[in-house]
């Protein structure tokens, strides 16, 4: 795990935020598997500092597609940092810098992207509505996000399985289809 130096405190927008809000951390899934896939990561996180003060970050691993196998393999990893963002324009924030990136709205779903980014977790704060669900609802059946994630948060609780991360990881199938390539980028 990368530990990062101090950064400042990003200036959110009015928009869903407010000046005075605590800080809430947060942790972030980062994968992609078109392009350059590690400048794409890189690229991610230098943009997340408008938004989130990234504190620490994963060693990057490469992975094998899931749900849609016919593609190139990924690049994963996670981050954890703090927000004064709230999750809805946290999420519009993430959107718009995977735009910037080259992802296109509306492709295959699970299919090729270079980037994604996914809120995994929003302090202990469960979020259930159509479009925004955190815990993420599916990270619990990803190794190619608990295995990054447990590097940041192992001993980290779910809020709504309630095992750690890293029992969580160690229980996951697939494990082998994650293989760490790079401490940090």
């Amino acid at each position: 795990m990368a530990e990062l130096p101090p950064q400042p405190q990003p200036t959110p927008s009015d928009e869903g935020s407010d000046q005075g809000a605590p800080a809430v951390t947060v942790h972030l899934a980062l994968g992609g598997n078109l392009g350059d896939r590690a400048a794409n990561l890189a690229e991610a996180i230098r943009r997340l500092g408008d938004a989130v003060r990234i504190d620490a970050l994963s060693a990057v691993y490469e992975t094998a597609p899931m749900y849609v196998t016919e593609q190139p393999a990924f690049l994963n990893m996670a981050v954890r940092g703090t927000t004064t963002l709230e999750p809805r324009p946290l999420l519009r924030a993430l959107k718009e810098i995977e735009a910037t990136l080259g992802r296109e709205s509306g492709g295959l779903r699970f299919g090729p992207r270079p980037i994604d980014i996914d809120i995994l977790l929003y302090g202990d704060r469960v979020v259930a509505d159509p479009d925004l669900e955190i815990p993420h609802p599916r990270m619990a059946e990803r190794a190619f996000v608990l295995c990054p994630l447990a590097d940041i948060a192992a001993d980290l609780h779910h809020p709504l399985l309630g095992a750690s991360i890293a029992a969580l990881r160690d229980a996951v199938p697939g494990r082998d289809t994650v293989v760490r390539i790079a401490e940090a980028l």
